[in-house]
């Protein structure tokens, strides 16, 4: 992902994550729930394996929003912040 606009995923309502990314038969998430969006964030940037499940289920400034308070495992974390700058200046939310 070059450019954290391309991400254009959802921002509101209740989503249904594809069984590829979430083998839960209840898959669907409630976006206006924060804990909620934080874990659809921490999936998908866990499971993807293509640019185009990021651009459907990722949205930039929510991600940008959420970057500090996401729990990821280091490496991800390290990539998406080399590719993208802008990540590493966010101060949590707490």
């Amino acid at each position: 992902m070059s450019d954290l606009d391309e991400l254009r995923g959802p921002t509101g309502g209740v989503v249904e994550l594809p069984h590829r990314l979430f083998w839960q038969p209840d898959r669907g998430v409630d976006l206006a729930d924060t804990h909620l969006l934080t874990w659809l964030y921490e999936t998908v940037l866990r499971e993807a394996r293509t640019g185009a499940e990021l651009r459907t289920w990722l949205h930039g400034p929510t991600l940008v929003r959420l970057w500090p308070d996401l729990f990821l495992p280091r490496g991800i974390r390290r990539a998406w912040e080399e590719r993208h700058p802008q990540l590493r200046t966010q101060v949590p939310a707490s």
